[in-house]
């Protein structure tokens, strides 16, 4: 762990403890403008004189959202958004320095957030141009101030969770977090902190990845152990994020933002979902206030325990990062015009608002032809299956799952082209033959197992 990461870890601890006073501010004029002066603090405290960037993708987008036609507010805001993050990395070219790299990750989320305020405006729109206002919170009634502070509060900032702005308008107009068990949830999420941390800064010092780019790593080792090393290089990738994701967590529950009566079935990025009518009657009446029991799914972003222990890899990638998969899912899955390639779009621009370099896109789009594969073991070992078969295919399939993700995030982490090739050619490519070999026999068993049921028909 560097010097950054300690800095971006103090940082998001001294949001956590923030929250507790936060969450006291009564008026909500100034609940709201303390909160953005926090956020444009940490933005300067980690990213120096390049929060200007920062404050070029709030100034151009507000001016889109408030001034564009709402019927096309939303296709505007989002070209320029993930156009901008493409200057953003690529600045060097322009004779601009690179910004600090934990800056990278509040470019992202504002990339999210302005985008999909742009979606919500022109979903607010449409609903009322259908004569159904009711679906609307207001979103195409927002103010230059109100884009303002929903971009720059302090709340999943540094490393999301992504929320709407109705999310946000509801921690202000709606004072669940009073209520709602924010200390007992942030600190039964606080409990597995110390556990990836010990595990973390355990195995980067036995199988530190730098370690993977040095000559030694070829010349003194078998295919097999270079092989092998995709597994504790997949361990530090996944406790380093789950450190910071559980933590950026915390800072939502602390300050109380997110939480939701459990009977409006929130869910993760989304919020509420049923009773919105009963919702309202709560929170305008304050003894059903004190009375009603909440939750915090909608900030809900990361579930370690199945991301690593569920079955399949379509399981493992629905508990990582949910509430960007939602964004992706609303805005892009749902609403892209051609659904035979809706999820190649959503693949493609995910990796590329994870970062401009080719390990993104063969992580992430060489994932989509794994899914693939699993699908046909699924229908062929799981399905219909029971018993002691069952749970002996369920371990061979989290096997794979697991040997999957730790293959492919090699290309993640080792980023460019050449550092790739070099490792995947080092392993004669084992992974990706072996991945076709498996698709052509699994897909040959399940034919042959419908023209069996066939014949019997």
């Amino acid at each position: 762990m560097d010097f950054d990461d300690i800095i971006y870890i103090v940082l998001l601890l001294l949001c956590i403890a923030i929250g507790a006073i936060y969450r006291e501010i009564k008026d909500v004029e100034s609940k709201k403008w303390i909160g953005s002066a926090l956020g444009l603090l940490m933005i300067f405290s980690v990213s120096g004189y390049h929060i200007w960037h920062s404050i070029c993708t709030f100034l151009i987008n507000a001016a889109i959202i408030l001034l564009v036609p709402q019927s096309h507010c939303h296709l505007v805001s989002f070209g320029f958004s993930f156009l901008y993050l493409l200057f953003f990395r690529t600045t060097i070219y322009f004779g601009i320095p690179y910004p600090p790299a934990h800056t990278n990750m509040i470019q992202m989320i504002l990339t999210l957030k302005l985008a999909g305020l742009g979606f919500e405006v022109n979903t607010a729109y449409l609903n009322r141009k259908k004569g159904s206002p009711e679906e609307s919170s207001g979103e195409d009634d927002a103010t230059f101030f109100d884009v303002f502070h929903y971009t720059f509060n302090y709340i999943g900032l540094l490393t999301g969770p992504y929320y709407r702005f109705r999310t946000f308008k509801d921690f202000f107009n709606r004072p669940f977090g009073n209520y709602a068990a924010c200390n007992e949830e942030t600190m039964k999420k606080l409990a597995l902190v110390p556990l990836f941390v010990l595990i973390f800064l355990g195995a980067t010092h036995f199988w530190p990845l730098a370690y993977a780019q040095s000559d030694a790593f070829y010349t003194d080792h078998s295919w097999l152990y270079r092989l092998w090393y995709t597994w504790p290089t997949f361990l530090i990738f996944r406790m380093r994020l789950y450190i910071a994701m559980t933590l950026s967590e915390c800072i939502c529950t602390m300050a109380g933002l997110g939480a939701y009566p459990q009977l409006c079935a929130a869910k993760p990025g989304q919020g509420p979902t049923e009773n919105l009518k009963e919702m309202d009657a709560i929170a305008s009446n304050p003894d059903r206030r004190k009375t009603e029991q909440y939750d915090f799914e909608t900030i809900h972003n990361i579930n370690p325990y199945e991301s690593d222990f569920c079955t399949t890899f379509r399981n493992g990638i629905k508990n990582w990062n949910i509430c960007i998969q939602y964004w992706f899912a609303f805005n892009i899955y749902k609403r892209f015009p051609n659904k035979k390639l809706r999820t190649v779009a959503t693949m493609v621009l995910s990796a590329y608002w994870h970062g401009v370099y080719t390990g993104h896109y063969v992580c992430i789009g060489l994932a989509a032809f794994y899914l693939a594969i699993e699908d046909v073991y699924i229908k062929l070992f799981l399905k219909g299956n029971s018993g002691k078969s069952l749970k002996i295919w369920e371990w061979i399939i989290w096997f794979l799952k697991m040997q999957a993700f730790s293959y492919l995030s090699m290309a993640f982490v080792l980023l460019s082209l050449p550092n790739i090739h070099r490792y995947y050619a080092s392993c004669y490519y084992v992974g990706f033959i072996s991945a076709a070999i498996m698709y052509g026999v699994g897909f040959q068993l399940l034919m042959s197992r419908r023209k069996d049921k066939d014949k019997q028909k």
